[in-house]
């Protein structure tokens, strides 16, 4: 097996836990180096790390799988760690829908796997992972016998690999829109077309912390994409529900999630720019008791930092506009490169250009099938803000 030593002079960081080895860390290496080969990874003096797969044309050149050096990279290796991230979810209550792999996380770099009841979708962002998608699939069909299996590869970041965009069937065809059931709500999830890998698991314990604050409320949204989080207010007791957002297919899709739910009476959504019309409306005068933010990343580069917090800052500025004295503003951040402290500096800068006081309610992250380790910043991305604004 191809060694590969790390620099004398390189930080820690990868002795003490991180899977990343960057090709500016590397030392030597001996023996051949092809993409998605496994190999060893060693300290400069030969003491051994880990095992992982390399790609000598990606910046990341090893992500390691396994610190255990009688651990062996094979079949069995995917189907002993799938099993082990089940568990997890299911000793923690997610059983039904999941992010039943969630990369360096449950300690299979640049693999996303989404579990929608008995339906899979799955992700395979490195070289190195992408070969071994039929071990994947085989583990998958082993532990869970699925109705159906889905590839979402069609996203930029695979290009950096070498990797082609694609998606497709990794099982008998099936109907890929399916319904899902959540905190006693139905939504219909576009498997095939929907964003990432057709819906936002991650904010599933979030929507469920407003139900407090939207009972009796007239409440507007901004960035709804397919309504969940309207449709959840709906459901927990407001009076009127407005979903903003760009994308006209989103907002066909809310509707209809609406109509399944029985909550169209209640919850309307309009196919708008979302930050013109939170400023026009400001402007305008309107209030709501609960204005909720739920916008993209805005960045997936530490160079555009800076436009993504102009970006966070100018929405929630006009967001705090729109509530009511007394009212709540629910905001969320989701990129890993804004970090908790940084998230929460740019919605208190926003609060004092609107001469608004906060009162926080709840800061949580992502749900807890998304874990988060410690050392791993980019396990660490969700942000999710209740505050009352006086």
């Amino acid at each position: 097996m191809t060694k590969v030593f790390l620099k004398k002079k390189v930080s820690r960081r990868v002795e003490n836990g991180h899977p990343w080895v960057f090709g500016n860390e590397v030392g030597k290496v001996e023996g051949p180096l092809d993409g998605g080969d496994i190999v060893e990874l060693l300290t400069h003096d030969g003491r051994f790390i880990g095992r992982g797969y390399a790609n000598p044309k990606s910046q990341i050149i090893v992500r390691l799988l396994t610190r255990n050096k009688n651990e062996q990279i094979d079949e069995n290796f995917f189907l002993e760690r799938i099993r082990s991230a089940w568990n997890y979810r299911q000793q923690i209550g997610y059983i039904e829908n999941c992010r039943l792999i969630f990369g360096e996380a449950d300690f299979l770099p640049a693999l996303i796997i989404d579990k929608f009841n008995d339906y899979f979708v799955l992700q395979t962002l490195a070289l190195g992972m992408d070969i071994w998608k039929p071990a994947i699939v085989k583990a998958l069909n082993t532990i869970f016998s699925p109705k159906g299996i889905y590839e979402r590869n069609d996203v930029p970041v695979r290009e950096l690999e070498g990797l082609p965009q694609l998606k497709g069937f990794l099982s008998e065809p099936f109907d890929t829109t399916i319904i899902i059931n959540e905190n006693g709500l139905q939504f219909r999830v576009d498997i095939e077309n929907g964003q990432k890998t057709g819906y936002f698991l991650d904010q599933q314990d979030n929507r469920r912390a407003i139900r407090h604050i939207v009972k009796d409320a007239d409440v507007l949204g901004a960035f709804t994409y397919t309504g969940t989080f309207e449709i959840h207010a709906a459901h927990y007791g407001a009076k009127s529900v407005v979903g903003l957002d760009i994308s006209p297919s989103a907002v066909e899709q809310a509707n209809a999630n609406a109509s399944l739910n029985g909550y169209s009476d209640r919850c309307s959504f309009q196919a708008v720019n979302a930050f013109d019309v939170l400023k026009q409306w400001s402007k305008d005068g309107r209030q709501y008791d609960v204005v909720m933010l739920d916008p993209p990343a805005f960045t997936k580069s530490r160079e555009n930092i800076q436009k993504a917090i102009t970006g966070y800052k100018e929405i929630n500025l006009r967001g705090m506009k729109l509530v009511k004295p007394g009212g709540f503003l629910v905001t969320t951040s989701c990129t890993n490169l804004i970090q908790p402290e940084m998230f929460l500096e740019i919605i208190q800068m926003a609060a004092n250009d609107a001469k608004r006081t906060l009162r926080q309610v709840v800061y949580q992250t992502q749900a807890s099938d998304h874990p988060i380790v410690w050392g791993l910043e980019n396990t660490h991305y969700l942000k999710f803000l209740i505050v009352q604004v006086l």
